[in-house]
């Protein structure tokens, strides 16, 4: 259309052929993908964008050729570069979508970067360097500073410090001895360290989290539908402004035939959706890198959705708000010193699984306190137990297991037995030659974050819920340390997920954070459901939202990255809309009656770009984000 300006020395006629013989070869190979495009679409019975790009160039080019022949058309209507320039646009704009859309998902790229290719395994006292897939379970795996660690494992030789920052999200690199789990992809320090096998391939802790990622990133939510929705409206309704457009000018208006068709093909690309086809994938896919980046590993885009509209969130206990391992808080000596209390209780305990005899023999490890060897062991179901210490006999246990050997308990140890009870600790009695010795207060603790984490959701206007198999005393106590005024105590594993049934019911929209084990039936009732990991044991079937760090900040973390996806999605969308409806009424000439305003097709194919790269630009953004939760730190 421009060259018919030009003065050649060879008439209209002629030039037409020209155009059409050089261009025919350029545009087929341009337009190729787009047409292909849209035969797919229209064989599946489908109206999409695809066959708006293929109306609108493809009226172009055919245009141009009727005026060539002087079928219909005359010379005047020769679009050959505006056709090849269109297709040009469009093609470039998915490249540019392409390349966008390939950079949101560099958090899986990040991730399998992570892997190890070769491991170094100890076969007849020799090292072999073999291919990570070749690595088997029960393998002992030699791991160098500097390297990778190839597997999921436990430490059988050597100590070193260990960087799980890209696993765990701790900053601060943490020392592995004998007995110590490791995760593949963490990277090894400054020690040589012997890792026995026990996770290979999928297994994985690393595997199972860039699998999570992946699937949440090919998810939608639901406002996604919403979109795809109004998209199967708005064509139809564009060809149908495109055809009004055409009609009205041409007959009813009596413009040229040449505005008509010009006005008819510029609605048809710059109405083009693309962009509202991107809005929602690109930001939940950015989302969703970003949450692994860290630590906050997302199922689907349904689960971010809902956790926009979270109203009340309630917390497990044992292991969620507290850290799940009771430890020895108290020492209360009464004929002997706290030392000898503790070596005669950690003496007799050391034959005890129970986690309270645990807890006695673990501080007396953490104080220096040598643990003798104890004789005659035994059990008094629910009581207590007793057993020979250095030649005495040593009872271990509650206040009625002392009283029914015929050791009274002192009035001033009755007092401090019920300041423990108050402040939710249990109180184990020690006794020695038939006398009281003293009493041990045991506690499972609150973690270190949890009382900013309750304060943080309380200040979002969340309704925060303690619930607890413990009793009402012991679950009190602890709800006022970290903040928490609503506690439902008493209840057992399998009732939890009745307890969020009863709130939904009322309207409300619940989170239910737990350990993602002996929760998962609270946590597959709730709306969303926030599993608490442990860096090496990732339960992704048990929640929609699993944190890798054992810390509730993380928790308010993904609620506000929840929170700012979706505000991104739905600030795309109204991008994607806002295009197509300012630049709808100037395509169609609108108005040109009133200012001399109009669109040609190769504006209306930039546009039409522009639109999608600002979308996905602004889905790339979230990046960069950081969680006001993580900022406390």
């Amino acid at each position: 259309m421009l060259l018919m300006w030009v003065p050649l020395p060879i008439s209209m006629h002629e030039l037409g052929y020209v155009m059409l013989v050089i261009s025919t070869p350029v545009f087929a190979y341009v337009a190729y993908p787009i047409f292909r495009a849209a035969w797919m679409a229209l064989r599946n019975r489908s109206l999409n964008m695809d066959v708006m790009y293929a109306m609108g160039t493809g009226v172009a080019f055919v245009s141009s050729v009727m005026g060539t022949f002087g079928i219909i058309l005359t010379h005047e209507f020769m679009f050959y570069d505006t056709a090849i320039m269109l297709a040009s646009f469009l093609m470039l704009g998915r490249y540019l979508e392409a390349r966008a859309k390939g950079r949101t998902s560099e958090a899986i790229k990040k991730l399998m970067g992570l892997r190890a290719k070769t491991a170094t395994i100890i076969r007849e006292g020799k090292e072999v360097e073999i291919p990570i897939e070749d690595v088997a379970v029960g393998d002992i795996v030699l791991v160098k500073p500097g390297a990778k660690v190839p597997v999921d494992g436990v430490v059988e030789a050597g100590e070193s410090y260990v960087d799980e920052a890209m696993i765990t999200g701790e900053p601060v690199p943490p020392q592995k001895t004998k007995g110590s789990r490791v995760v593949g992809g963490t990277i090894n320090q400054n020690g040589v360290i012997s890792v026995k096998a026990e996770k290979v391939g999928r297994e994985t802790v690393l595997a199972q989290i860039i699998q999570l990622v992946e699937d949440a990133q090919g998810s939608k939510p639901p406002v996604q539908r919403i979109a795809d929705t109004a998209v199967t409206y708005f064509i139809p309704v564009v060809l149908v402004i495109a055809a009004l457009a055409f009609v009205i000018w041409f007959f009813v208006l009596h413009a040229t035939l040449l505005f008509a068709l010009t006005a008819l093909i510029s609605v048809l690309v710059v109405a083009c959706p693309c962009a509202l086809g991107l809005a929602t994938p690109t930001a939940v896919t950015v989302g969703v890198g970003r949450g692994a980046e860290l630590g906050i590993l997302i199922r689907n885009g349904e689960a971010l959705e809902v956790a926009e509209k979270v109203t009340t969130i309630i917390f497990d206990k044992t292991g969620t708000l507290t850290k799940g391992r009771p430890e020895v808080t108290d020492l209360v000596p009464v004929s002997t010193t706290a030392s000898t209390l503790l070596l005669f209780a950690a003496a007799v305990e050391q034959n005890s699984q129970h986690p309270l005899a645990q807890a006695v023999v673990r501080s007396a490890k953490n104080r220096g306190v040598k643990i003798e060897p104890a004789e005659k062991f035994d059990t008094f179901g629910g009581k207590g137990v007793s057993a020979m210490v250095l030649g005495e006999e040593v009872l271990v246990g509650n206040r009625t297991f002392l009283l029914e050997k015929g050791i009274p308990v002192s009035p001033d140890v009755e007092a401090r037995l019920a300041a423990f009870e108050e402040e939710g600790k249990t109180a184990v009695l020690v006794a020695t030659s038939g006398a009281m010795a003293g009493a041990i207060a045991i506690a499972d603790t609150a973690k270190e974050t949890t009382p900013e984490a309750i304060r943080q959701l309380k200040a979002k206007g969340l309704t925060v819920i303690m619930v607890t198999g413990d009793n009402r005393r012991t679950a009190g106590a602890i709800a006022r340390q970290i903040g928490i005024d609503r506690v439902i105590a008493e209840v057992l594993p399998q009732d939890k997920a009745a307890e969020v049934k009863a709130l939904q019911e009322k309207g409300e929209c619940v989170a239910f954070v737990g350990d993602g084990i002996n929760d998962a039936p609270a946590l597959a009732q709730a709306d969303v459901g926030i599993a608490i990991g442990s860096g090496t044991d990732v339960a992704i079937e048990s929640g929609d939202i699993v944190l890798i760090r054992d810390d509730l900040l993380d928790a308010v973390a993904a609620l506000e990255l929840s929170k700012k996806v979706m505000g991104r999605i739905k600030g795309n969308i109204f991008w994607a809309f806002a295009y197509n409806t300012a630049l709808i009424p100037v395509g169609a000439g609108v108005l040109y009656p009133f200012f001399g305003i109009t669109i040609n097709p190769e504006i209306a194919a930039m546009a039409m770009a522009a639109s999608s790269v600002t979308v996905v630009s602004l889905s790339l953004l979230l990046k960069s984000y950081i969680p006001d939760a993580r900022k406390v730190r």
